[in-house]
């Protein structure tokens, strides 16, 4: 994904590119070879990364099926509260954070223990419980799981936020290579002629054929990835959490002066609230009992068990067939928390919901759900549901896993020409413009995708320095990079 021939070699004349445009060119090569050359081992790790993690719901189906599922239907299930007090008997004094009622008789309850970590992509110790006995029947580290590792690593390359920062990095300029990309094939493409048939020759013509074809799904991978990352994607919440949104805020709740945020309740890939929801405040549960000392997920002396809140709640539910969603159920935190019931349609965003439960009255404080989204949220919710290759199905799987392999095809094909064009030596990049105005055109373009993807624009800053500063005034330098 690094860099296509400034002017391939020909076997029979072209038009003459006009100087300005032959500058401009060589303008948008230099940024294409560099952004490339740079990123591509980041692109590589998320694409392949990103291709494994689709399969996370069969894979571990079938990894995790003989704590996940009986050899028996159930027909008369113990209560949830003992079930979860069966599952934190196996860990004396350690919170529970979520329930997951099972979906059908053959499935086991699962109950999320509290784990070693905390902050992003943190996990919890899953405990499956027979609901018909309220017997353990095993216990998994979710922290130690394998798509728990390809998720830190997709997500963060498991280097907390400077990882995270990274991989934002990488997307943006993912975005910048596509750009760029598309530039150098549309301005050459009357001028090129039959590329000889060398190695390089081929290899050339499956990158531009492979970024021609799949540029746009690989354009669509990146921006609706972008809303989990750290810099951009809080942004785009803010956005979307004041324009164009129903959401409660925090002038609802006169009493509290810094409500809780839904999306800071659980990190747990699987136990946590949709993205469009994580900015919604957290009311809280009624007063009477908030004298009673508390740790995180842990009952109050008053509150209502766990099936009581569900039963409040369900009449509130709007749509959530057992066969195709799950209920997931955050326990109260402390004295003023709430039940926090959350429906997840494997498939439909628009079928997800959130409700804040009064652990000690049952009163639905807030049901916030599709047709109270933005326009924004509701366009990033179905982005995403597309991004994980569920939305549609197994075609949508297998369209975005060609998008990963689109992404590997690019950086290795780039990466491989690359390696074959450079002189003994040098970096191989392609000559500096002589003309300062047509740069500076170049320049002002990628100056507005910088201000669009603010962690773009601060490297394109660094780099420009780093040219300046560095690379123009050392001679070692400059004869190496160009």
């Amino acid at each position: 994904m690094t860099s296509v021939q400034a002017r391939p070699e020909t076997s029979r004349p072209a038009a003459a590119p006009s100087p300005a445009s032959s500058q401009r060119y060589r303008v948008v090569w230099r940024w294409h070879f560099y952004a490339g050359l740079f990123v591509a081992p980041v692109l590589l790790v998320l694409a392949v990364t990103g291709s494994i993690y689709l399969f996370k719901e069969p894979f571990e189906a079938w990894r995790y099926q003989d704590v996940r599922t009986l050899a028996e239907p159930v027909t008369a299930p113990r209560p949830l509260s003992e079930q979860i007090a069966a599952a934190q008997s196996t860990l004396p004094g350690t919170p529970v954070m979520s329930v997951i009622p099972p979906t059908s008789p053959d499935r086991t309850t699962r109950v999320i223990l509290q784990g070693s970590e905390s902050g992003p992509f943190a996990e919890g110790i899953s405990v499956y419980v027979d609901p018909s006995t309220a017997q353990v029947v095993g216990r998994i580290d979710d922290s130690a799981t394998f798509m728990r590792v390809v998720r830190t690593v997709h997500g963060e390359l498991m280097s907390g936020t400077v990882g995270d920062r990274i991989v934002e990095i990488a997307a943006c300029w993912a975005l910048i290579l596509v750009a760029t990309g598309t530039y150098l094939w549309w301005s050459g493409r009357r001028t090129r002629t039959k590329p000889a048939r060398s190695g390089r020759g081929r290899l050339r013509r499956v990158h531009i054929v492979t970024g021609v074809g799949g540029g746009a799904v690989v354009v669509f991978l990146v921006l609706s990835g972008l809303p989990w990352s750290g810099v951009w994607g809080d942004g785009l919440q803010r956005i979307q959490a004041g324009t164009g949104s129903t959401t409660p805020s925090a002038d609802d709740y006169p009493n509290t002066s810094a409500p809780p945020l839904s999306g800071d309740l659980s990190d747990h890939p699987d136990a946590k609230v949709p993205w469009a929801a994580e900015r919604l405040p957290v009311p809280p549960s009624g007063d009477e009992h908030a004298g009673h000392g508390s740790t995180a997920g842990v009952l109050q002396p008053g509150a209502l068990p766990v099936e009581a809140a569900l039963t409040a709640a369900e009449p509130r539910i709007r749509q959530c067939p057992a066969a195709e969603c799950d209920v997931k159920v955050l326990l109260p935190d402390g004295p003023r928390g709430v039940y926090t019931i959350v429906t997840d349609h494997r498939r439909d965003p628009s079928a997800a919901q959130t409700l804040h439960v009064d652990q000690y009255s049952g009163r639905v404080l807030v049901s916030y759900g599709w047709d109270e989204y933005g326009v924004m949220a509701k366009a990033v919710e179905q982005g995403i549901a597309l991004h994980e290759g569920r939305r549609y199905g197994t075609a949508n799987l297998v369209v975005m896993l060609g998008a990963c392999l689109t992404l590997i095809t690019l950086v290795v094909t780039g990466t491989w020409m690359w390696w074959k064009r450079r002189p003994r030596g040098r970096a191989g990049a392609p000559a500096r413009a002589t003309n300062r105005r047509t740069a500076y055109g170049v320049m002002a373009i990628m100056a507005l995708l910088g201000l669009l993807f603010p962690l773009a624009g601060v490297t394109m800053v660094a780099v420009l320095l780093l040219d300046w500063l560095v690379l123009r005034r050392i001679p070692a330098a400059a004869r190496v990079f160009g």
